[in-house]
């Protein structure tokens, strides 16, 4: 993994106004980043590359997005290791953590681990979109090739049909099925819903 240049970054620091924030404050701005405290709620529009956000006093109303759905890494800030405030800090969707007093140190390998965390599950999330997306239009491709026997064609002759469309119009395969599903489905329905 290659360690990114944080300097010129932005964090915001969803905490009530506390000492134990000073030097969270004091780290960021020594490794570059400029930092914002905000109580008790982020705005709808958050642009930010990091939030940290207090686990301890934190509520869901604070944040403008769905558990889970964070559009920047989130960093925890624990006090009290209460199972319960650590349970809703991870249904948060928190990619780091950050225990409080802060220290001196630590604030540097949350926020590394942090944006790791945070794009390896923009990376699994897309992976797994494209994968149902492929799924999806395998079951069109089945639809497809049913209809067309249907027609009266043997499976093969059903492929190949379906290639040949495909490659006179210069689709994809799960196009090209998606357009003999419409027109051969009986009960109208399109492919995939597409």
């Amino acid at each position: 993994m290659r360690i990114l240049e944080l300097a010129g970054a932005r964090a915001l620091i969803l905490h009530r106004p506390h000492t134990a924030i000073t030097a969270l404050e004091r780290q960021l701005a020594a490794i570059g980043l400029h930092s914002e405290v905000i109580w008790p709620e982020l705005p709808a529009e958050c642009d930010a590359d990091f939030l940290f956000f207090d686990v301890d006093m934190g509520f869901d109303a604070q944040f403008p997005w769905p558990a889970g759905q964070s559009p920047m890494p989130m960093i925890a800030l624990i006090g009290s290791e209460a199972p319960g405030r650590i349970e809703w800090s991870l249904a948060r969707g928190a990619h780091a953590q950050l225990l409080k007093p802060v220290g001196d140190s630590g604030v540097y390998s949350a926020l590394l681990i942090a944006r790791a965390t945070y794009q390896a599950q923009a990376c699994y999330a897309a992976e797994v979109a494209g994968l149902r997306d492929r799924l999806a239009g395998r079951e069109t491709v089945v639809r497809a090739v049913m209809a067309l026997v249907a027609q009266g064609m043997s499976d093969e002759d059903a492929f190949a049909k379906l290639r040949r469309l495909a490659t006179d119009r210069r689709e994809s395969f799960e196009a090209a099925a998606e357009r003999v599903v419409a027109q051969f489905d009986p009960s109208g329905r399109r492919g995939n819903g597409r």
